[in-house]
């Protein structure tokens, strides 16, 4: 069996370019696709273990993001602020975040959950302000990086897009050696009666889309090889000949 093939030059050196690019995109969401499942399996083998209740740990130790934490202490309501942009149920609304002074004075901030834009303001939902001597539980969060399409927070203006808890303390004039820093804490749902704000229900909610996308980009690969030989054979560049 005879191939005869003559490549076109600038079809194949454009084709290679792009060719290579799709494998790369689809290998590349491979890697991510492994990422993510080590990242939902730590999320649920550290929001489920023992939580943590000392509150000096929250200082002296480093401690896994996600591990389940039981804090005690009270909130300072007139000190919270509000991520924007955040959805529930395809409904959009804030994210309460509001610092919470442990029983050995640290203070430490905590992600109430989801108001609605309606509940934004605590005037209209003082029933959620709990005062005195509390017990929250959660999970251990790191601060969150900026997204490349996020804007800055804008404190004076009322615009949070991320918890930095080290800016979020700075802006509200608490004293660096008051804070921790290090962490934030999500706050779980406790019991099944739905109350504002609506904390995390301790269930990895990460997206995984990482396989999908990568047979994408590999079959758009494996339809651009499709192309090409096809436009090779089409324009008498590529021929089987069997043999005489």
């Amino acid at each position: 069996m005879n191939i005869y093939f003559k490549p076109m030059l600038w079809p194949s050196i454009v084709s290679f370019i792009v060719f290579v690019m799709l494998l790369s995109f689809g290998t590349w969401q491979i890697k991510r696709l492994f990422w993510k499942e080590a990242l939902i399996e730590r999320y649920i083998s550290q929001s489920q273990s023992n939580p943590i209740l000392d509150p000096s740990s929250l200082i002296k130790t480093k401690i896994n993001e996600f591990k389940s934490v039981e804090v005690r202490g009270s909130f300072l309501h007139e000190d919270e602020i509000y991520i924007t942009g955040k959805t529930y149920e395809g409904n959009a609304g804030f994210h309460v975040v509001t610092p919470f002074k442990l029983t050995n004075d640290k203070i430490i901030l905590i992600n109430r959950g989801w108001v609605s834009e309606g509940y934004r303001d605590p005037n209209k939902r003082k029933f959620s302000l709990q005062p005195g001597i509390i017990i929250v539980n959660g999970i251990i969060r790191y601060p969150q990086k900026k997204g490349y399409f996020v804007p800055e927070n804008d404190g004076k203006n009322g615009f949070w897009f991320t918890i930095k808890p080290s800016e979020i303390f700075k802006f509200l004039n608490f004293n660096s050696t008051e804070i921790i820093s290090n962490y934030y804490i999500d706050a779980l749902r406790v019991g099944e009666k739905m109350t504002l704000p609506i904390g995390v229900s301790g269930e990895p909610k990460l997206r995984n889309q990482h396989l999908s996308y990568a047979i994408t980009w590999y079959g758009l690969a494996l339809s651009l090889l499709i192309v090409y030989f096809s436009y090779h054979v089409s324009n008498g560049r590529l021929r089987i000949k069997k043999k005489d």
